[in-house]
C-alpha cells in the first residue's frame, strides 16, 4: 500500500508536465494546421503533434517520451539554426522553453518512475545529447552581433571646417544649434577619455506636469538653448523658463495661459520643442548687416527688446518675449502675439499650431504648423509663412495649393484647405538666401484620390524657397502620391561636404522611409545617387499608386520581412505572429493599404522622425539612430466603420478620414503578448562616413529594462524618440530610447561610453554648452512621451565632468 502510494506521488510530476506538454502541443498543432493552409511553416505543425504525443507518452509514465522529445528539441534546433542562424534573441522565443523543459526532463527525480520498468539509455542519451546542442547554439550565438557592424571611421578630422552660422562656442543659440540644423557643438572638453567622468550637476522640476485635461500625447520634445548667458527652456504647456546654466535657478518665467473652447482632451498631441533666438547685435556685425527697411514700430522693437526670444504656443500663437527679462515685446504683431490662425479657416481645437521654434533669419520668423493627420478631408491650410522679425507683419507666405501667390494674404481671405503642412524644423542657408521645408502629405495619409495637384508635387518632399520672396527655387519629391504617413519629420541638415568631385553645400534630409537624401542646396540635384524604384501596385478601389518611389543609394533600410523574421515571447505568440504576417496584405515596401489590412514597413513612425541625425563638419561624418517598427493599416468602408469606434492618438485606433470613402485602422505590429511581432533589434545606434556614403559602424541601442514587465535591462535595441548630437570632442549623446539612461557614444565606433540613469523617458534631444565657469555641461529635458508610454516627469538635468 505505502509502495504504491510512493509510486502513485511519484508518478504525479511527469503526469502534470504530460498534461502541460499535450495542451501546448494541441494549441501547436491547431496554430500550425492554419499557418500551413496560409502558406506558412510546417515546423509548428510537426511540432505539435511530437509535443501533444510526448505528453500522452508521461502521462502513460512510458519512457519512450524521452527518446521522442530528444527528437523534437533536436528538431527544433535544426531548424532554429536553419532560420535564424546564431542570432540569439531570435533562438530565444524558438527554443527557450523547449530547452528548459528538456532540462527538467533529464532531472533524476523526474525521471526515476518513467524507468520503472527498466532502463531507457537511449531516450536518456539522446535527450542529453539534444539539451547539450541546444545549449551549445545559445553560447555560441552569445559570440555573434547580427545586424550590427562593428567598424571604425579612423579619423578626428576630413581637413574641413563647420560653415555653419557663426555664434560664441559655447553657446546653442538654436534648435539645432544652429539654423543648419547640424547638432554639431565644437566644444572639446568632454572626450571618449574621461566621458566616464561625467556626473550630474544640478537638476530641477519645472512644475509643469500632465493634468486630467491633457491628451494622450503629451510630450516633452524640448531642446532647450543656450545663449545671451542664460538657458530657455519651454514646457508641453508652452511656459518658457530661463535658467542659470551653472545652477539651473530659474531667472524668470513666462506664462502664455494657453487656452482652449473645449479644454485640451481631444487635441492630438500638445508639444513644445522649442523656442527661437534672436540677437539684433549679431546680425549688426554679420555679412548679412544691410538690413531690410525696418518699420517705427519694429524700430522700438529692436530697442526695447534687443535680444528676443519666439515662442509658438498650443493654441496657434506666436509670442515675442524680451530674452533678458521674459517680458512681452509689446510691438510685434498685436500687443506682442501674432494670430497664428489668420487666414486658416475652422478647425477643431488642436487641430492646428506650431509643434516646432521657427526659423530665424535676419529678417524674418517663418513659421509652420501641426495639421491633425487622418480627421478628416477638411483641415487647415499647411501654409509656411515669413513674419518680419521686428514688428511681426507677414512678409510672405507659400501654399502648395497655390505655390506661386506668396504676396501676403489679404485681411478676410483664407488660405486652400488641407494642403501639405510643415509640421517639423526649416532650415535656412542666408549665403544663398533659401530655407528648407520638410513637407508632410495632404491628409488623410492613406487615401490620395482626391489630392490636389499641389500636393502631388510637392507634398512629403523638400522644398527650397527664395528667403526674400518665398518663391519656389527647387522642390524633390521623396514619396510620390504617400499613402504611408510617410511626411517628412527631419529637419534637413546642411554642411559643406567633401565628394570625389570636390566640395559641395550639401542638404542631408533623413526620411521615415530611410532614405538619407543628400542633395546640393543650391539647385536640388542629387550628391549621392537616387533612383526611382518599382514599387508595390494596387490601392484600394478609386485611389491608385504611383508605379515608382525614390530610394537614395545612402539608406539604413532594413531587410524586408519575411515570416522567419517573425517574433515573440515565447514559440505560442511566435506562431500567431507568423498567422497574422501571412493573414496580412505584405509585398515589401510601399505595399498599399487595403480593406485585407496591410504590413507597412518601415512603420508610420519611421527609419528617421523628428529627432533627426547629427553631422560632424569637420570628421565628415553623420551620427543617427535609425528605427524598425512595423504597423498595420487597414482600410474600412465608411459604412463597416463601427459604431462607436474611436481613435487613441495619431498613429493607433480608427482614424476616421471624415470625407473620404475609408476610415483607416492602425496599429503597431504586435503579439497578443503585447511584444513587437518582428524580430529585434527594433532601435540602433549608426555613424555614416559622408566621404565615402558608407555605414562604419551600427550597433543595437538601449535595453528593455522599462518597458517589460521585470525590469530588466536585456540588450535588444529598443527603438528611439528624440535627436541626437555631437561634439568636436569626438562623443556623441542620445537619450531618446524606450529605457530611461543619457547615454554618450565614441563617434568613432559607435562604442558605448557612459550612460545615466533618468527619473523619466528622455525623448528629447541633448545639447551642450559652457557655463559661467568655463566647464562645458551637457544638457537634457527629461519629461516623458505619452503616446510611447514612457515615464512622464518635469525634470531639466544637466551634467559635468567631476572635478
Amino acid at each position: 500500500m505505502s509502495t504504491d502510494g510512493a509510486l502513485s506521488r511519484s508518478r504525479l510530476l511527469p503526469s502534470l508536465l504530460g498534461i502541460l506538454l499535450l495542451l501546448m502541443g494541441l494549441a501547436m498543432l491547431a496554430g500550425g494546421i492554419k499557418l500551413s493552409m496560409l502558406g506558412g511553416s510546417l515546423y509548428y505543425l510537426l511540432a505539435g503533434i511530437g509535443i501533444a504525443l510526448t505528453g500522452l507518452l508521461l502521462i502513460a509514465a512510458r519512457r519512450a517520451a524521452l527518446g521522442l522529445y530528444a527528437l523534437v528539441l533536436f528538431a527544433s534546433t535544426v531548424w532554429a539554426l536553419w532560420e535564424a542562424g546564431l542570432d540569439w534573441w531570435q533562438l530565444v522565443p524558438r527554443l527557450a522553453l523547449w530547452f528548459a523543459l528538456g532540462v527538467v526532463m533529464l532531472l533524476p527525480w523526474f525521471r526515476r518512475p518513467l524507468l520503472i520498468n527498466g532502463p531507457a539509455p537511449m531516450g536518456t542519451g539522446a535527450l542529453s545529447v539534444a539539451v547539450v546542442l541546444a545549449g551549445a547554439t545559445a553560447v555560441a550565438s552569445q559570440f555573434t552581433h547580427p545586424g550590427e557592424t562593428l567598424g571604425e571611421l579612423g579619423r578626428d578630422t576630413a581637413d574641413m571646417t563647420s560653415t555653419a552660422p557663426q555664434m560664441p562656442e559655447g553657446d546653442w543659440q538654436a534648435y539645432g544649434r544652429s539654423e543648419f540644423g547640424d547638432r554639431y557643438s565644437p566644444l572639446k572638453q568632454i572626450t571618449p577619455a574621461n566621458v566616464g567622468k561625467l556626473q550630474e550637476a544640478w537638476r530641477i522640476q519645472t512644475g509643469d506636469l500632465p493634468t486630467a485635461d491633457d491628451p494622450v500625447e503629451l510630450t516633452n520634445e524640448n531642446t532647450p538653448l543656450k545663449a545671451n548667458g542664460m538657458l530657455y527652456a519651454c514646457t508641453a504647456h508652452s511656459k518658457v523658463l530661463a535658467l542659470d546654466p551653472d545652477t539651473g535657478k530659474e531667472l524668470w518665467r513666462f506664462d502664455p495661459q494657453i487656452k482652449s473652447p473645449v479644454g485640451f482632451k481631444g487635441f492630438a498631441h500638445m508639444t513644445c520643442r522649442g523656442v527661437s533666438y534672436y540677437d539684433e547685435a549679431a546680425y549688426a556685425k554679420s555679412e548679412n548687416a544691410a538690413s531690410a527697411v525696418i518699420s517705427e514700430a519694429g524700430k522700438a522693437v529692436a530697442q526695447a527688446c534687443p535680444r528676443r526670444l519666439y515662442l509658438p504656443t498650443a493654441d496657434a500663437r506666436l509670442i515675442a518675449l524680451n530674452a533678458d527679462t521674459g517680458k512681452v515685446c509689446e510691438g510685434f504683431g498685436k500687443n506682442g502675439v501674432v494670430d497664428l490662425t489668420q487666414g486658416i479657416g475652422p478647425f477643431t481645437p488642436g487641430g492646428y499650431y506650431a509643434t516646432s521654434p521657427a526659423a530665424i533669419t535676419r529678417d524674418l520668423v517663418i513659421m509652420g504648423g501641426h495639421v491633425t493627420d487622418n480627421e478628416s478631408t477638411n483641415e487647415p491650410s499647411g501654409v509656411i509663412r515669413a513674419f518680419d522679425v521686428h514688428d511681426g507683419h507677414l512678409v510672405w507666405n507659400w501654399d502648395s495649393n497655390n505655390p506661386d501667390a506668396t504676396e501676403p494674404l489679404p485681411e478676410g481671405e483664407h488660405y486652400s484647405r488641407n494642403s501639405a503642412n510643415m509640421w517639423s524644423l526649416a532650415s535656412v542657408d542666408e549665403k544663398l538666401g533659401m530655407v528648407y521645408l520638410p513637407l508632410g502629405n495632404q491628409t488623410p495619409d492613406q487615401w490620395g484620390a482626391d489630392r490636389t495637384p499641389g500636393a502631388e508635387k510637392f507634398s512629403a518632399g523638400l522644398v527650397a524657397l527664395d528667403l526674400a520672396t518665398g518663391k519656389v527655387r527647387w522642390n524633390y519629391q521623396f514619396t510620390h502620391h504617400d499613402l504611408w504617413d510617410m511626411d517628412v519629420g527631419s529637419q534637413p541638415t546642411l554642411l559643406d561636404m567633401k565628394t570625389a568631385d570636390g566640395i559641395k553645400p550639401a542638404v542631408i534630409q533623413p526620411t521615415k522611409q530611410g532614405s538619407l537624401y543628400v542633395l546640393d542646396r543650391r539647385d536640388g540635384t542629387p550628391i549621392i545617387p537616387i533612383k526611382e524604384i518599382p514599387v508595390p501596385q494596387g490601392a484600394v478601389k478609386g485611389d491608385h499608386t504611383a508605379p515608382t518611389q525614390a530610394r537614395s543609394d545612402l539608406n539604413l533600410l532594413a531587410p524586408e520581412l519575411t515570416e522567419k523574421a517573425m517574433w515573440g515571447a515565447s514559440p505560442f505568440d511566435q506562431m500567431l505572429c507568423r498567422i497574422q504576417f501571412k493573414e496580412l496584405r505584405y509585398e515589401g515596401q510601399y505595399t498599399p493599404p487595403s480593406e485585407q489590412g496591410s504590413l507597412i514597413y518601415p512603420g508610420n513612425v519611421g527609419v528617421f522622425n523628428w529627432g533627426g541625425v547629427s553631422v560632424d563638419p569637420v570628421r565628415q561624418m553623420l551620427f543617427t539612430s535609425p528605427n524598425y517598427m512595423a504597423f498595420v493599416s487597414k482600410m474600412v468602408p465608411r459604412a463597416e466603420v463601427a459604431a462607436g469606434s474611436k481613435r487613441e492618438s495619431e498613429t493607433a485606433g480608427v482614424q476616421p478620414n471624415t470625407g473620404a470613402p475609408y476610415a483607416v485602422i492602425m496599429h503597431p505590429f504586435m503579439s497578443p503578448f503585447g511584444v513587437p511581432c518582428q524580430a529585434p533589434a527594433w532601435g540602433y545606434v549608426a555613424g555614416i562616413d559622408l566621404t565615402t556614403s558608407k555605414v562604419v559602424w551600427k550597433r543595437k541601442n538601449g535595453t528593455s529594462r522599462d518597458s517589460s514587465p521585470l525590469p530588466i535591462g536585456l540588450p535588444l535595441g529598443v527603438p528611439s524618440m528624440g535627436g541626437s548630437m555631437v561634439t568636436a570632442g569626438g562623443v556623441g549623446f542620445l537619450s531618446g530610447t524606450l529605457d530611461q539612461y543619457l547615454r554618450a557614444y565614441d563617434v568613432n565606433t559607435g562604442k558605448e561610453l557612459w550612460k545615466s540613469r533618468l527619473p523619466a523617458g528622455g525623448q528629447a534631444t541633448p545639447m551642450t554648452y559652457t557655463g559661467k565657469d568655463g566647464k562645458q555641461y551637457v544638457l537634457l529635458v527629461v519629461g516623458g512621451h505619452g503616446s510611447l508610454g514612457t515615464k512622464m516627469g518635469d525634470y531639466v538635468i544637466a551634467y559635468k565632468l567631476s572635478e
